[in-house]
């Protein structure tokens, strides 16, 4: 008898006080599992966890804490969370990134069930790399065992596993001795953005058992009856919840840290304020945003079908990497037409309706196109290295052409099934965006190269000014190509 085996992304779970430290983590290990998510937490919200924390919840966590001076010492907070998480029905694949540790500690961490154990001041991407990679290695060997004990099952017959098993087959890492970034300041907001609108992959059944929110506070939120976690960013939980008042399901986004006032406006106000101004099948709908108990929420439609990402993955033709860029090129023109930038467009960021067409999500970076909102903190760059523009790389100001140069990007990627640009660090990354050429697409593909070079131009005066631009060129390009089959065909 032979078990279907299931490849599902690892989920990655950073867990570290230091928030800047975190991100620095979190965008090296976007690098090295480009399909995982990966979340950041902070210690206390690991406490917090640890009594609902089954190990389905994350494959991979990396702990960042004091081991302390000996295995004894009281305030080796990582060797209490260590022993509090072994003690869950499954136990994620955990490495050890020790402060204040020793030889002691590293023994006492391992036969706690570490899979590694690296002192924080001496990591380097290198070696957080070999680390992942045992880690992933760990998890496929538990799933080789599972389903080798499944199949020596007869009666009664083998069920499917299970798709939220933390057992799961790891994604296939891509590049060698790669991470993220090469300073902790260097990029923010690259972890994967589960929004509100987009459904957890892993969830199959639709009648799945509700799951509780992990955060405090999140599951009482007035007015909405939570039925199930669907996803989660570094900055906040979406669930699957149903809106008493619209009688029907909604996405419902809650951030993960109490509202702070005295820092302005709050980033799912900032996303609301872009949002709810559009109202366009084009961009997600969104319903309601509010603050419960010092957290921050927000209600938008609930999109079932997926992202572009999901449907990537499962392979697009050209004629329907065509329509999608014109149907994203459709939405720009919506959401620059409001006096919005989106600034963070990617593949997770376009969700697919019911007949197919595309809708805008996760305007948590977006800015006025008029610069009365300002596009970074100095040294800070925000958004995906993979989709960023030139501009956007070097941190100058922004305008409608970076968003498509992102829109290039992507049509690249659907039209070749690959990234056109990768490396070990973002900073990598960056530097292709800005100095390398577009690697050229198959002989096969020529037709695609007029309009993809006006698109990722690495200067701005060379691409297409207005979203019009682009439309007008794919109709053109449409026209072109059907009157080369008529004339082939005659």
């Amino acid at each position: 008898m032979s078990v279907k085996r299931i490849t599902t992304p690892p989920r990655l779970l950073v867990v570290d006080d230091d928030a800047r430290y975190g991100e620095w983590l979190s965008h090296h290990l976007g690098v090295l599992c480009p399909d995982s998510s990966v979340s950041v937490v902070d210690l206390a919200e690991l406490e917090r966890w640890c009594d609902t924390l089954s190990g389905r919840d994350c494959d991979v966590l990396l702990l960042a804490a004091s081991f302390g001076s000996s295995p004894e010492d009281s305030q080796a907070r990582g060797l209490a969370l260590l022993r509090r998480l072994r003690g869950r029905p499954v136990f994620p694949a955990v490495i050890a990134l020790a402060e204040e540790g020793n030889e002691l500690t590293a023994v006492r961490a391992l036969q706690l069930g570490a899979v590694d154990y690296l002192p924080k001041r001496l990591l380097t991407p290198e070696r957080l790399n070999t680390s992942v990679r045992l880690a992933l290695r760990r998890i496929e060997k538990r799933v080789s065992r599972r389903l080798a004990s499944l199949t020596h099952v007869t009666e009664p017959p083998v069920p499917e596993p299970d798709a939220n098993d933390s057992t799961i087959a790891p994604a296939i890492i891509e590049g060698e001795g790669t991470a993220e970034t090469p300073a902790p300041s260097s990029i923010e907001n690259e972890a994967p953005a589960m929004v509100a609108a987009k459904p957890d992959e892993r969830v199959r059944d639709k009648a799945a058992a509700p799951v509780a929110p992990a955060k405090a506070g999140a599951e009482f939120i007035p007015g909405y009856i939570i039925r199930m976690k669907i996803g989660e960013s570094e900055k906040a939980v979406v669930y699957l919840a149903t809106s008493i008042a619209l009688g029907h399901n909604v996405a419902l986004k809650v951030s993960k840290t109490l509202r702070d006032d005295a820092a302005g406006r709050q980033f799912l106000e900032r996303e609301y304020t872009a949002i709810i101004a559009i109202r366009d099948p084009l961009v997600v709908q969104i319903y309601d945003y509010g603050v419960h108990a010092g957290f921050e929420y927000l209600a938008m439609e609930y999109l079932l079908r997926g992202d572009l990402k999901a449907r990537m993955q499962l392979g697009v033709t050209e004629v329907e990497a065509l329509r999608y860029v014109e149907q994203i090129a459709f939405a720009l023109r919506v959401v620059h037409g409001a006096g919005l930038l989106h600034r963070d467009l990617k593949p997770p960021n376009v969700m697919l309706r019911d007949n197919d067409d595309v809708a805008l999500i996760d305007f948590g970076l977006a800015r006025a196109l008029d610069g009365s909102t300002p596009s970074t903190r100095t040294g800070v760059l925000r958004g995906s290295p993979y989709y960023m523009s030139p501009e956007q790389a070097l941190g100058e100001p922004l305008d409608a052409r970076s968003d498509f140069y992102s829109l290039g990007i992507l049509f690249y990627e659907m039209l070749t099934g690959r990234k056109p640009y990768t490396g070990g660090t973002a900073m990598e990354v960056l530097q292709q965006h800005v100095n390398s050429p577009l690697p050229p697409l198959p002989h096969s593909l020529a037709s695609y190269e007029p309009l993809l070079t006006r698109l990722v131009a690495k200067a701005r005066n060379e691409r297409f000014a207005k979203a019009d631009e682009i439309i007008a060129a794919i109709g053109e390009l449409r026209t072109a190509m059907t009157l080369n089959v008529e004339s082939t065909a005659a």
